[in-house]
């Protein structure tokens, strides 16, 4: 879903004058680096996919967007904030978002799935053997799709603001923001930035067809028959105010993975954890240091 959230702005221009350790298990890889995030590209299935990384834990976390979201636009506060004794956070930009450009981002009906791919692969081109998801929206629905497909690898999963099919409801929603021109400045500006106006314009509408074609699937599927798959322990978090996903959709969730929990936040919407973000994180580290 939308990136709702004030840009956290990050520099990702300075190329690092020392080499990365990092480089040793990603030959090849173009790095940058701000303080303690290092930020590279690595090449996987074809694309340059843009990466930042921090924290020196044992427990590496993979942080999936929304759509056309990034590390920089979706995940400031997790990068700044999560433990970096106890976990390794790794954020990334799939394939035609933010700074993993080209090519140009493209919804084919298999778009998630192409996604699961790409973030799996480049977790183990960077030489991590298991892992956690702590997917976003729409990359809450990769992160299902990836920990369903790969057992082996997933340790835990965390998910929020995220469906695993398309109703009537849910059309009316997209459609209801298909036109950015009627969203606030302040919601558009992170994407505007980054895209610019008139590519993120289209891009968007892109993705509002992309989403949209989903409910012509039987039940409106895009990931129903995965959900029975996932293995690891699975916490759902969900806004009481989310406009973008209504409650319906995160009951599905715990009914179909099994021993899976669900925490409500009353008061949070779409983007629960960058305005609460202290809760967010301290609820994170405590379900994948269990």
């Amino acid at each position: 879903m939308a990136a709702y959230a004030l840009a956290w702005r990050r520099g990702l221009i300075s190329v690092c004058t020392k080499r990365s350790t990092l480089s040793a298990a990603s030959p090849g890889v173009k790095f940058y680096c701000m303080s303690s995030i290092i930020s590279a590209k690595q090449k996987i299935n074809g694309v340059d996919l843009f990466y930042q990384q921090t924290g020196r834990g044992q427990h590496a976390v993979l942080l999936l967007p929304g759509a056309l979201g990034s590390g920089q636009t979706d995940f400031g506060p997790q990068l700044k904030s999560l433990n970096k004794e106890h976990f390794t956070v790794v954020s990334w930009d799939p394939r035609g978002y933010g700074h993993s450009r080209p090519p140009q981002r493209d919804f084919p009906l298999d778009f998630f799935d192409r996604d699961a791919k790409d973030a799996v692969d480049l977790m183990l081109a960077l030489k991590f053997k298991r892992f956690s998801l702590l997917g976003w929206s729409d990359g809450g629905i990769t992160a299902l799709i990836a920990a369903a497909r790969n057992p082996s690898l997933i340790n835990k999963l965390v998910v929020w603001g995220s469906n695993a099919y398309v109703t009537e409801e849910d059309l009316k929603i997209y459609n209801a923001i298909r036109d950015v021109s009627t969203w606030s400045e302040r919601m558009r500006k992170p994407m505007e930035d980054m895209y610019g106006a008139r590519d993120f314009a289209k891009i968007w509408e892109a993705w509002v067809d992309g989403i949209s074609q989903f409910a012509q699937r039987p039940d409106g599927s895009i990931c129903r028959e995965l959900l029975p798959l996932i293995s690891c322990p699975t916490l759902i978090v969900h806004g009481g105010k989310d406009p973008m996903v209504p409650g319906f959709h995160p009951q599905y969730l715990l009914q179909r993975i099994r021993g899976s929990r669900l925490h409500l936040m009353p008061e949070g919407k779409h983007n629960l954890h960058l305005r609460f973000a202290a809760e967010f994180n301290q609820l994170v580290e405590e379900f994948l240091g269990d």
